[in-house]
């Protein structure tokens, strides 16, 4: 019964989620903000007040997500399995509706700015669609196994984490190191942002970072399926 009821409040809150997106998209389109934020490189210049509030949705949507989780989960597993649920449910269709409202992006390999904190993560939309269907595959075994990840799956999936943020900040960081010697503007990083459009995505650092999480979910999947074997064996000499 408590499973039945976790997975009732889950597909709710996720609907929630969906049915908050449409309308989020809905007010921007409504009031051009989407011009404003700017989908094409250099991005317009966007007013303090609304890149302020772009900083705080970002921490107040990771907030509702890993609230989804404490509600939906029945233990600490199947809490952080529903929060990565969740968590690429919502990048996911972030694509999907505005794909639907403005027929954008173009394409799979269209360049996005994905977060801004602490600096601008920019990369192609597939990229972030890759981690967000690897975050699945990471829930959906947790779930089935109901086995908490050890040191060195955790330390696997912290290392693609931060590989893959480096993939996606690299080339706006190292565009900072190139105008360091324009004082006048590298003091202002705003400024930078507005001169900058991405030359390349070192797809070969993205790629370490998916290799960091595969071999995560692989040791998970063997040594969850191993302690499955031992456990039958064991049962069948009782």
């Amino acid at each position: 019964m408590k499973s039945t009821s976790s997975t009732l409040y889950f597909v709710i809150v996720v609907l929630v989620i969906l049915i908050l997106e449409v309308e989020n998209y809905d007010l921007l389109i409504h009031f051009n903000w989407l011009n404003l934020l700017g989908f094409q490189f250099p991005i317009n210049a966007i007013a303090d007040p609304i890149v302020f509030t772009e900083l705080w949705r970002e921490v107040a949507t990771i907030i509702m997500l890993a609230a989804v989780g404490i509600l939906a989960g029945t233990n600490k597993v199947e809490r952080f399995a529903y929060f990565l649920i969740s968590f690429a449910v919502w990048d996911i269709f972030y694509y999907v509706f505005l794909k639907v409202f403005i027929d954008w992006p173009e394409s799979l390999l269209t360049w996005d700015i994905l977060f801004l904190l602490p600096v601008a993560w920019i990369g192609p939309v597939i990229a972030p669609v890759i981690l967000a269907l690897l975050m699945i595959a990471i829930a959906l075994m947790l779930i089935a196994k109901q086995t908490p990840l050890n040191w060195k799956e955790w330390s696997l999936y912290i290392a693609g984490a931060f590989i893959s943020i480096l993939s996606f900040t690299i080339d706006f960081v190292t565009y900072l190191h190139e105008n360091e010697g324009n004082t006048e503007l590298y003091k202002d990083v705003g400024a930078l942002s507005l001169t900058y459009v991405p030359k390349d995505f070192d797809w070969w650092i993205f790629a370490i970072a998916v290799v960091c999480i595969l071999m995560g979910m692989i040791n998970y999947y063997v040594r969850t399926s191993r302690t499955k074997r031992k456990l039958e064996g064991m049962q069948l000499f009782v």
